[in-house]
C-alpha cells in the first residue's frame, strides 16, 4: 500500500478562482466607497467648511467616517467581486472548460463561499471594534469642537419599571442623577401590588455607595385602596434594592452607532427596566449580527448571475450589482420596520433578507449547474 503525501496541486483551482476575485473586490471597495462618501458624507464636509470649521477637524471627521463607510461597502464587494470574477471566467470560457473537465458549478463556487465566511467574520470583527471607536471618536469631535458643546454632568428625569411576571413592580422616578459621582435628587419610589400603589418611599436625595444605592432624609408612605395616603415612618439612610448600576442609568445616552453588541445589549436591558421601548435597538442589535453575512449569500447570487459572458464588463458588473443591492435593502428596510413595529420578532426580521437571497443563490446555482 502506498500512501501519497497531499499535494498542493489540488487547490490551484481554488487559489486560481480567488485570484479572479481579488481585484474586483478591491475595486468594489473602493468604487461603492467613492459612491456613498459623495452622496452623503462630502455634502456634511461641506456644509462644515462653508461655516467656518477648520480644514483639520474636517479631514480627521472624514477619517473617522471612513470604517462605518467600508464596512456597508463589503457585502455589495463581494457581489461585485462574484460578478465580474465569474463574468470575466465565462467570457474567457474557464468556465466551461473546467465543467467539461467534470468539476461542477457547486465546486467551483466553494472557495468563493468559504472566502465569503472569512470575509463576513472579519466584516463583523471590524462592526465590533473599528466602527464603534471611529463614531464615537466623530461624534465627540462634532460635539465638543465643533459645535462646543459642554459635556452634561447629570441627566434628568430617569424612569426604572420593574416588572415580575407581566405585571408591574415597582416605578422609580429620579429627578437627576449625576453619572460620575453617583448622586441622586429628589428620588420617588412607587411600590404596586395587585395592579395598584401599595407604598410611596420619597426621599430629597440618594447616592451609590460601594455598589449600593441608598436614599437619605426620607420618609415612607402607606397606601390604602381607598385611595388614602398615611406615613408610616421617617428615615435618615435607606438602602435601595436596584440592580443598575450609575453608568447604566446612563447608557441610553450613547448613540447606539457608537456601541458594541455587548454594550448595546446592555442598554436594551437598562431601557426595558427604564419602562422604555427598545424595539428599535433590539432591531439594529440583530441587524448587527445578520448583515455581515450577506457577503456570505450575495457572493453566490453573483456567481450564478456573473458566470454569463455578457455581464463581463465592470460597468455592467457595477450596475447590476447596484440594482441587486437595492433590492437586499428594500426587503431588509421593510422587515426592518415589521421587527421595529413588533409584528415580526427582531431576528426573524433580520435574517429574512439574507434567507430569500441565499434561496435564490442556490436556485440559480443548482440551474447553473444543470445547464452546465
Amino acid at each position: 500500500m502506498t500512501i501519497r503525501p497531499l499535494s498542493p496541486d489540488r487547490f490551484i483551482l481554488d487559489r486560481f478562482i480567488l485570484a479572479q476575485m481579488l481585484g474586483p473586490f478591491v475595486f468594489g471597495i473602493m468604487s461603492f466607497t467613492v459612491i456613498l462618501v459623495a452622496g452623503n458624507l462630502l455634502f456634511r464636509l461641506a456644509d462644515l467648511v462653508i461655516s467656518g470649521v477648520s480644514m483639520a477637524i474636517v479631514i480627521r471627521l472624514f477619517i473617522y467616517s471612513l470604517p462605518s463607510v467600508v464596512a456597508l461597502t463589503i457585502p455589495m464587494s463581494c457581489l461585485l467581486a462574484s460578478l465580474l470574477g465569474f463574468g470575466n471566467m465565462s467570457a474567457n470560457s474557464e468556465i466551461v472548460a473546467m465543467k467539461s473537465s467534470g468539476i461542477s458549478f457547486g465546486r467551483i463556487v466553494t472557495p468563493l463561499v468559504v472566502a465569503g465566511v472569512f470575509v463576513a467574520i472579519f466584516a463583523f470583527a471590524m462592526n465590533e471594534t473599528i466602527v464603534p471607536l471611529s463614531e464615537r471618536a466623530a461624534a465627540n469631535l462634532l460635539r465638543y469642537r465643533v459645535f462646543r458643546q459642554v459635556p452634561p454632568t447629570f441627566k434628568n428625569n430617569v424612569f426604572i419599571r420593574e416588572e415580575s411576571h407581566g405585571a408591574l413592580q415597582r416605578v422609580i422616578y429620579i429627578s437627576e442623577i449625576y453619572p460620575r459621582s453617583g448622586d441622586m435628587r429628589e428620588v420617588l419610589v412607587q411600590e404596586f401590588e395587585g395592579g395598584r400603589i401599595r407604598r410611596l418611599i420619597s426621599a430629597p436625595r440618594g447616592s451609590w455607595v460601594d455598589g449600593v444605592w441608598w436614599l437619605g432624609d426620607g420618609s415612607v408612605f402607606d397606601v390604602a385602596s381607598d385611595g388614602s395616603v398615611d406615613m408610616l415612618f421617617i428615615f435618615d439612610r435607606q438602602k435601595l434594592n436596584l440592580d443598575m448600576n450609575p453608568d447604566e442609568i446612563d447608557s441610553n445616552a450613547s448613540d447606539p452607532d457608537e456601541m458594541s453588541l455587548g454594550e448595546l445589549h446592555a442598554t436594551i436591558r437598562n431601557a426595558e427596566k427604564q419602562g422604555n421601548e427598545a424595539g428599535k435597538l433590539r432591531m439594529l442589535f440583530n441587524l448587527r449580527i445578520a448583515l455581515p453575512w450577506a457577503s456570505v449569500v450575495l457572493v453566490l447570487v453573483g456567481a450564478a448571475v456573473g458566470s454569463r459572458p455578457q455581464r463581463s464588463s465592470s460597468g455592467m458588473g457595477l450596475g447590476l450589482s447596484v440594482v441587486i443591492v437595492f433590492c437586499y435593502y428594500v426587503i431588509m428596510s421593510f422587515c426592518k420596520s415589521l421587527g421595529e413595529a413588533r409584528f415580526m420578532s427582531a431576528p426573524v426580521a433580520a435574517w429574512v433578507p439574507n434567507v430569500v437571497f441565499l434561496l435564490v443563490g442556490v436556485w440559480l446555482i443548482r440551474r447553473a449547474n444543470r445547464l452546465g
